[in-house]
């Protein structure tokens, strides 16, 4: 499917100032054609895609407009996604058949996701019937499964073969990927059996089987593996590609490390996102867009103070009595909460990462109960200091000391439990979690603090 690329070198720019933008622009309100091309050849394409996406909209669409230019396929892999479905609508169908036919399959299918249903029903009604087919099955298989990451170009040869009829047949078949590292070996139902490094096969003699220098593979990727699970895969066990295998296990695809690297990249935004409640957020998307994204966030966290608000108002007796009581008691719920969004934070990690098991459940729980203990009395002494130093009262400081260390320990347990929790319940633990444990600590802190509080002072 994918054309050979360019192998011209090309300038590498990490960043474009603003007088570079303004320039660029203004020669795209003259349509100077020439300077337009010129710049986008001398650049790599992941630096076209940064300056495209630092033009505004207006320009952006004057630029894909102007006639005789043809972008480059591979930068629109590196658009992010709002701007790539931005530019997209701009095309005709016969632009996106011939970007399509010049990528490799996986980056084929990232482009055919962003568009819509009819364009994309148009698009494969015209592409060959073989790409066609391999995109259409690319498609079918969930959104986060390896299936839509892989390549299904690779090169595969039989375990019988020789090296000399593996490089003959290297070097005539012009099906073949542009570049690969490693040659697949299949038995005869083509069940991949090992992988081969090509710089093997040049320093090996011609006589030599195949499978006789082929190294057996340490795992296969199913095709309905989710991404994530392929990251930690590659991270495991080092690899540098994979073969993909479907149900009947045979060897449909491989994934390289390049494509493991923008899954892990993604997968760690998407949690650090969602762990602040804003999504799939991208710097570029319009502002009604971010708002009704992070409207329902909002609202819920609203909620959750109304309710912390509502445990409050059940000790204004003892507010109106003691008002240091009103001063102090945001220190104990800020304290828990983040403390809280500590230990969740390296929960979610280690669910991710799948460090965190059944064998060792009870252990890291106790080490967080541990934690929360000692941290719950080193700043119940420090916090207990100031509050003496402030109120001169004594009962005040004990008070805030022994709140403070409840209100930790229970930061410590929840911020465990709740993603876990969630994770039994197949709730994504990054999206949920933060709100959930910044609840409970904000409303143990208030219960323990107020509710001593009046122990103290209305009895």
């Amino acid at each position: 499917m994918a054309l050979p690329k360019s192998t011209e070198t090309k300038k590498v720019n990490l960043d474009f100032n603003k007088e570079f933008i303004n320039t660029f622009t203004q020669n795209i309100e003259k349509r100077n054609v020439e300077f337009i091309n010129q710049t986008l050849k001398d650049l790599h394409e992941a630096d076209v895609a940064n300056l495209i996406e630092n033009l505004n909209p207006d320009t952006r669409t004057k630029l894909i407009e102007i006639e005789s230019f043809n972008i480059d396929p591979e930068i629109f892999i590196e658009l992010n996604e709002s701007i790539q479905s931005e530019v997209l609508q701009l095309l005709s169908i016969e632009s996106l058949i011939k970007i399509i036919k010049r990528l490799e399959s996986d980056n084929a299918i990232k482009i055919l996701e962003n568009l819509s249903k009819e364009i994309k029903e148009k698009v494969l009604e015209k592409l060959p019937p073989k790409d066609k087919f391999l995109l259409q099955e690319g498609l079918s298989y969930p959104e986060d499964s390896a299936a839509r990451i892989m390549q299904r170009e690779f090169t595969a040869v039989p375990s019988n073969w020789t090296v000399g009829q593996t490089i003959d047949y290297l070097r005539e078949n012009k099906d073949l990927p542009e570049e690969f590292l490693e040659i697949f070996i299949v038995d005869n139902d083509f069940k991949p059996i090992g992988t081969v490094p090509s710089s093997r096969v040049l320093r090996t003699s011609r006589d030599l089987k195949m499978s006789s220098i082929m190294r057996e593979m340490p795992v296969l990727i199913s095709v309905n593996m989710d991404k994530e699970e392929v990251g930690l895969t590659f991270e495991n066990y080092n690899l540098v590609s994979a073969g993909v295998v479907n149900k009947e296990n045979k060897l449909v695809g491989m994934i390289t490390a390049d494509d493991v690297v923008t899954v892990v990249q993604e997968e760690a935004e998407e949690d650090a996102l969602r762990l602040a409640g804003v999504g799939d957020e991208e710097i570029t998307d319009s502002v009604m867009l971010k708002t009704k994204r992070r409207f329902n966030w909002l609202l819920l966290n609203l909620f959750t103070a109304l309710l912390a608000t509502w445990v409050i108002s059940f000790f204004g007796a003892s507010i109106e009595q003691m008002v240091a009581l009103a001063f102090l008691m945001p220190i104990v719920a800020s304290m828990g909460g983040n403390a809280g969004m500590q230990t969740l934070a390296v929960t979610i990690r280690a669910i991710a990462t799948k460090e965190l098991s059944k064998s060792n459940f009870n252990r890291v729980v106790g080490k967080e109960f541990l934690i929360g203990i000692l941290n719950g009395i080193i700043f119940a002494i420090i916090t207990a200091i100031i509050v003496q130093l402030w109120f001169k009262e004594l009962n005040l400081s004990l008070l805030i000391g022994i709140s403070m260390i409840l209100n930790m320990i229970v930061a410590g347990l929840f911020g465990i439990l709740v993603p876990v929790s969630l994770k039994k319940l197949n709730v994504d633990p990054a999206l949920a979690s933060s709100v959930f444990v910044t609840t409970i600590t904000d409303v143990i802190g208030f219960l323990s603090f107020l509710g001593l509080g009046s122990f103290y002072f209305l009895n």
